[in-house]
């Protein structure tokens, strides 16, 4: 299974350009949720790099109680490797009820990424 869509690789490019291009404090919405179906990492993302669309930005959750927002790659996260081996998966049914960082203010309080 690839990581991401073509659309949603279309609209995180879109929401890394309108980043990069205006200084907004607009909230951003995640796009994309990732996760390891066999332990409990997770990672929201909202826009990749449009200079490097290997860079994505979210809210990351290693599945150690400390989820941040911040940069991955996904070639990184496209290898992480779950307790029993499997590989990161697309949650194929999500949407966004909230901005990034109020997803990120809810993962702090609870010490986990719930989306």
């Amino acid at each position: 299974m690839d990581l991401l869509t073509t659309e949603q690789r279309n609209t995180l490019l879109a929401n890394g350009r309108r980043m990069a291009e205006e200084s907004t404090s607009a909230p951003v919405w995640p796009v994309a949720k990732l996760f390891t179906p066999d332990a409990s990492a997770t990672w929201l993302l909202a826009w990749l790099d449009p200079e490097d669309g290997d860079v994505a930005w979210g809210c990351c959750d290693p599945g150690l109680g400390c989820p941040e927002i911040g940069p991955v790659r996904l070639s990184e996260i496209a290898a992480v490797r779950g307790a029993l081996g499997l590989p990161v998966e697309r949650d194929l049914y999500f949407e966004a009820e909230m901005s990034l960082s109020a997803y990120a203010r809810l993962a702090r309080d609870r010490g986990a990424l719930v989306a």
